[in-house]
């Protein structure tokens, strides 16, 4: 799995990807993978009330990983939401994505696990 992010021909990039750029309309042609770089954490939350299966609390945060070298745009940055390693987080936090097989229990919820696919990134303080 990664954590992709699209490009246009005119260096706006989005997270997720998307078959047209949400800013321009241009179709994305370039995708790299956030999965190897660090973000900044925008904001978070604990989150008591979760789904089946979900653990709680499960702290959750907004991270923003800066892609200027790729866009070649200055100040060039996409967001993105998941979940946190750890209860320990503030904002301005550097986190890296760290990749888990199980975001949460299959057995718990009503789809048939096999469904869909249960596993992803979370952040992970740096």
């Amino acid at each position: 799995m990664t954590l992709e992010a699209g490009m246009c021909s005119n260096g706006h990039v989005s997270y997720p990807t998307h078959p047209l750029c949400p800013e321009c309309g241009e179709p994305q042609e370039e995708t790299f993978d956030l999965a190897d770089r660090t973000g900044e954490v925008v904001t978070w939350t604990h989150s008591t009330a979760t789904p089946p299966g979900v653990r709680e609390p499960n702290t959750l945060a907004i991270v923003e990983f800066d892609v200027t070298d790729i866009s070649g745009a200055s100040d060039e940055f996409v967001r993105a939401l998941g979940q946190v390693t750890t209860d320990e987080v503030e904002t301005g936090d550097t986190v890296e994505p760290v990749y888990v097989e199980e975001l949460r229990d299959p057995d718990a919820g009503i789809k048939v696990p096999e469904s869909q696919d249960w596993d992803g990134y979370r952040w992970d303080p740096v």
